[in-house]
């Protein structure tokens, strides 16, 4: 008679990829967010946070079931929150992107998809040339902002949210440059969110298992109690992703 052994499921790892800092709201939101995703979703993950610093290290983030790359920036270290981003885009790993994590993932995939190399942001890089910025200063601030954001029918965003319109809170400064929109698409990148007046909200990668970032910071929804959707849908692919590899 063959013995099998049926292995426990294994808890998702996720890094959470930003400076952790008290000062940050999201970052405070965090363990609430991570405790409530168990608690009312059944849905716990092994939580990580890596520095930016330490994300630039070869292999940082690989082996993990999920990356958030959260806001905060500007970042210790850019080349770690593109470093983890790109790992996540190549491997196939569930990846979510808020605030700075949007900005930094058009970044990424301007430098490395589009070959864009001089694709800059305007935060970390006041001095770039005013063709080359891919994030720049948004005409009017975000900071403490709340606003309507229409997603495209048939999305990953949509699905997530179960709904074509959402209302949102910002706490940004910097949003996407028009001018180097269209490569990006070409490219494969989708956009599937805007604000009433069409300012990109929300980018995505179809090719992709779940690739997901946004301008609007998803964690400072409600009091944290009730994880937004876009947070408990990343728990599951992150949930998914560990069930598959740990099948392998």
């Amino acid at each position: 008679m063959n013995d099998t052994h049926t292995l426990p499921p294994r808890t998702p790892r996720i890094a959470l990829v930003g400076d952790r800092s008290p000062h940050v709201r999201s970052h405070v939101r965090i363990p609430v967010l991570l405790d409530a995703l168990a608690e009312r979703d059944g849905l716990a993950l092994d939580a990580y946070w890596i520095p930016t610093g330490d994300a630039a290290a070869p292999g940082a983030v690989r082996g993990f079931d999920a990356v958030w790359v959260l806001p905060g920036s500007p970042y210790e270290s850019e080349a770690g929150a593109l470093a983890a981003i790109r790992t996540a885009r190549e491997d196939g790993v569930p990846f979510l992107g808020t605030c700075g994590g949007f900005q930094h993932a058009l970044l990424e995939y301007a430098r490395d998809v589009c070959g864009l190399t001089g694709a800059a942001h305007a935060e970390n890089d006041p001095s770039a040339d005013e063709g080359d910025l891919l994030i720049a200063p948004l005409a009017c601030s975000l900071v403490g902002h709340e606003g309507v954001v229409r997603v495209t029918p048939g999305s990953l965003a949509e699905r997530a949210l179960g709904a074509e319109r959402t209302t949102e809170r910002y706490h940004c400064n910097y949003g996407p440059d028009s001018r180097h929109l269209d490569t990006l698409r070409a490219h494969g990148l989708r956009f599937t969110g805007a604000d009433e007046e069409g300012g990109i909200r929300i980018a995505e990668l179809p090719s992709h298992p779940f690739f997901l970032a946004t301008l609007f910071q998803p964690e400072l929804a409600g009091d944290g109690t009730r994880p937004h959707p876009l947070i408990r849908a990343l728990a599951v692919a992150a949930t998914r992703h560990a069930e598959g590899v740990s099948g392998t």
